[in-house]
């Protein structure tokens, strides 16, 4: 077991944020800095702007919270990928700073498979199914033979980025899906009966796959021919988070396993959450989602898995820190896992 505290770098969209784990492994909360623009999506270039204007700032944060000091970390761990090129790049350049500066190990790591091991840490799954629902993700994922294997996949965008474009298109700016959230909410208190009759959406399913460009269109055009925009945040929440609950049903009935676990910013949704948990009742089986602030992109997962991956006698040599935008899941070995 590492002897120190490992930090952790978080830079592959639009939050930067730093973690600590403490040398068992507990997490401590992260300290970010998310970009948020006035309208608009997130510009790579600038988020990455934004990352390094607020590194020295935030670092100097966390360890003023945490009351350690840098002589006291014995290793960095960042997000090598998937993400954003441009601020994935600011983050690697970070940790191999901090790394030559203390001369302690570097780890490059899997966002997805960070999102993974902190949620089975907070939830104290053992070998449960994942469904991973993020901006620019959205698989169910199982472990098997030594990685997470990505059982079904968005085959457009993630259901994080569908809201948010869908939120943008009615004049919401980023983040848009908890502005959804809570129009939905709003609009069921006044219809404690909602009907889908004229709000029915294409289902997103496709086999063990999803897509849900489709549906964004079609709600958009519920609204353009006049429907209410809380009605319709409503009718597009059931329907994309119905489908995401189908394919982890089918996840469930395939593996054989019986703990789902929620990962990723849309695992904040309350009613994704409830959704999740009557199908899991429903079949005897257990949802676990690990406390909001562990669901959004966090420098403590990273920390988290940094520390996990050096625990099993892997680090990362400067000549293979390079980021991975494209990095896969199923990409790492998970040596640790059941």
């Amino acid at each position: 077991m590492p002897e120190a505290w490992t930090l952790g770098i978080e830079s592959t969209a639009h939050t930067l944020s730093f973690g600590l784990v403490d040398p068992s492994g507990t997490p401590y909360p992260a300290m970010s800095s998310t970009v948020r623009p006035d309208e608009g999506g997130i510009h790579p270039r600038e988020a990455a702007d934004h990352h390094k204007d607020a590194a020295a700032n935030l670092l100097g944060k966390l360890l003023l919270q945490t009351g350690i000091s840098l002589s006291e970390i014995g290793a960095v761990a960042f997000s090598q990928g998937p993400g954003l090129g441009p601020c994935l790049r600011i983050g690697a350049a970070l940790a191999r700073g901090i790394s030559s500066r203390l001369n302690i190990p570097l780890i490059g790591v899997n966002h997805c498979v960070a999102h993974i091991e902190i949620g089975r840490q907070q939830c104290g799954c053992q070998d449960p199914i994942l469904l991973y629902v993020s901006g620019g993700n959205t698989q169910v994922i199982a472990h098997l033979d030594g990685r997470y294997r990505v059982l079904g996949e968005t085959l457009d965008i993630g259901i994080g980025n569908m809201l948010d474009k869908f939120a943008r298109g009615q004049g919401i700016p980023f983040p848009g899906g908890p502005v959804i959230e809570k129009r939905a909410s709003e609009w069921l208190e006044s219809n404690p009966n909602p009907s889908l009759v004229g709000l029915e959406l294409p289902f997103a399913v496709r086999g063990m796959d999803l897509a849900f460009s489709g549906v964004m269109t079609a709600a958009q055009r519920l609204l353009d021919n006049g429907a209410e925009l809380g009605a319709v945040c409503w009718s597009l929440q059931e329907h994309a988070f119905a489908a995401c609950v189908e394919i982890a049903e089918r996840a469930l009935a395939h593996t054989g396993k019986s703990e789902l676990l929620l990962g990723g910013g849309v695992a904040c949704n309350t009613r994704l959450r409830e959704m999740c948990t009557m199908m899991a009742t429903e079949r005897e089986a257990t949802s676990h989602a690990p406390p909001r602030m562990y669901c959004i992109d966090n420098g403590s997962m990273i920390a988290l898995l940094g520390h996990i991956e050096l625990d099993h006698g892997r680090t990362t040599s400067l000549d293979k820190s390079g980021v991975d935008q494209y990095l896969r899941t199923d990409q790492t070995p998970v040596t640790w896992a059941v």
